[in-house]
């Protein structure tokens, strides 16, 4: 058995044990067993990563943006050279297969130039005024603290974006990493950020037990220096932090859940579709918020997709996620398994069709072998739930605006595909989903750090990424100077 990582928090620059001395297990989801032993930080510990945060930002905000520009270039040049370390990383602490991880690895590092680029960009506007002898202008600023909570599904991408725009823009960052990932979502990017030369005190990481979790967070939140929050994760853990961040009066850039669909239309490459299908739904186990839940299918073509989509879905490589080869890795946790495996049950219980898969947890309770369910209706829980996990829904439908009635009726818009050959039919399609997100002739998985990523209805609100992204983090300022002649004041 392997050593077990010890991890403490980063405060100041600083690797440091939780005031109170206690730690948290870290468990890899494919042997049980404990990988690594972070340190579990509190209420206090919140507190002093906020009294660092706070005292560096002015230095931090006054940085040259040359300075910024080069530690975020030499930060991205760090983490690709650990390309090999990270993906055994994610292995141990995820279940991430290879392809996964590196890919985890090649998009984090591309963060961190984009964030890089944008240090330079233009941060404001002349305005008109009606005012003799006045400039008008408005200028971007840093807001201060910000509080960001990363996820564990795709760590090391995650991580970086919830911490690479805001230090960008000249805010300093009280990061909080999912207990499922401690290491790759939080440790491992300020390890990165620090060895490439980042000030102590502008990015704090405070790792967590569990049980902790609420109060770690209402803590952060609740600090009157925070002034804004980001978070990644669940639609149900995110409308509480958002209704806390109201709470509070701080804006939040809060990206959740999705529920998304791949719409094949009647005139599609079938083999092309079930490509994108595959990848787009059973990536990473289906633990991405941009998986594919639902494959919307032309009944014309509904039987061929079917029968050949199956076919390569049955084909799929389980098991271990450390051998080369397996696609099919296990789920974070027994939990997860369960949760997921409970939703196909459900379905099946009240006649929904097992097309490929069964459901059925395997050994070592974390594995799930990719499943297709066909004839799923709306009184079935995986209608509207999120699978967040190894199985889809086929549902053949009866023209475009069928098609599109189905795509819309979810409480979720993150993101959507659409497969055609008629590159302005589809356009006119994704013109009519009511996601955040709409990519024609691919699948519904796809990011890029210059373009605005986020989600409308309970998909979450904000925008990380490119323009937008830097807009969020920072405060618009109106600033006026009298350069001639004198204000008149009436009285």
């Amino acid at each position: 058995m392997a050593a077990i990582t010890k991890r403490g928090l980063i405060l100041s620059g600083r690797e440091v044990p939780s005031r109170s001395g206690a730690v948290a297990a870290d468990r890899n989801p494919w042997t049980g067993e404990v990988y690594a032993e972070v340190a579990a930080g509190g209420v206090e510990d919140v507190r002093a990563a906020v009294d660092a945060a706070a005292e560096a930002f002015p230095a931090w905000a006054a940085t040259r943006p040359a300075e910024r520009r080069a530690i975020l270039s030499r930060a991205a040049d760090l983490l690709a050279d650990r390309a090999k370390d990270v993906i055994a990383l994610m292995a141990d602490e995820v279940g991430a297969v290879a392809p996964w991880a590196g890919f985890n690895v090649m998009l984090a590092a591309d963060m961190l130039r984009e964030a890089a680029a944008s240090v330079s960009q233009p941060v404001g506007q002349v305005l008109a005024t009606n005012a003799d002898g006045v400039l008008s202008t408005q200028v971007r600023v840093p807001k201060g603290v910000v509080a960001a909570i990363s996820p564990w599904n795709a760590p090391v991408i995650l991580g970086v974006r919830a911490v690479a725009m805001p230090l960008a823009v000249g805010n300093t960052v009280v990061l909080k990493p999912s207990e499922d990932a401690p290491i790759a979502c939080g440790l491992l990017i300020s390890d990165v950020l620090h060895e490439a030369g980042l000030p102590a005190g502008v990015l704090n990481v405070v790792t967590n037990d569990r049980a902790e979790a609420g109060a770690v967070v209402e803590a952060l939140i609740g600090d009157e220096r925070v002034r804004m929050v980001n978070f990644t994760g669940s639609t149900e853990v995110g409308r509480r932090i958002g209704v806390l961040a109201a709470t509070h009066l701080k804006p939040a850039v809060l990206e959740l859940g999705g529920k998304n669909a791949l719409v094949v239309l009647d005139d599609a490459d079938v083999d092309y579709a079930v490509d994108a299908a595959v990848f787009g739904a059973y990536m990473n186990a289906g633990q991405i918020c941009m998986c594919v839940d639902r494959v919307i299918v032309d009944r014309s073509v509904a039987d061929a997709f079917t029968e050949r989509f199956a076919a390569r879905v049955r084909a799929l490589p389980v098991g271990d996620p450390g051998a080369s080869g397996t696609v099919i890795g296990p789920v974070i946790s027994p939990s997860a398994a369960e949760r997921v495996s409970a939703l196909i049950r459900d379905a099946v219980d009240k006649g929904a069709e097992l097309v490929a898969g069964t459901g059925e947890i395997e050994a070592p309770g974390t594995l799930i072998r990719p499943t297709v369910l066909a004839g799923v209706t709306k009184d079935m829980r995986v209608y509207y739930d999120e699978i967040f996990g190894p199985a889809t829904v086929i549902h053949p439908v009866d023209g475009v605006e069928e098609a599109i009635a189905l795509a819309n009726d979810t409480p979720h818009g993150l993101t959507a595909g659409v497969i055609t050959q008629n590159l302005a039919r589809g356009l006119e399609v994704a013109a009519r989903l009511r996601t955040g997100i709409v990519h024609v002739n691919d699948q519904s998985i796809a990011d890029e750090p210059q373009a605005p990523f986020g989600g409308v209805k309970n998909s979450g609100y904000g925008r990380f990424g490119g323009q937008a992204g830097a807009e969020s983090f920072t405060d618009t300022r109106w600033v006026t100077a009298q350069v001639s002649g004198q204000a008149h004041f009436p009285i």
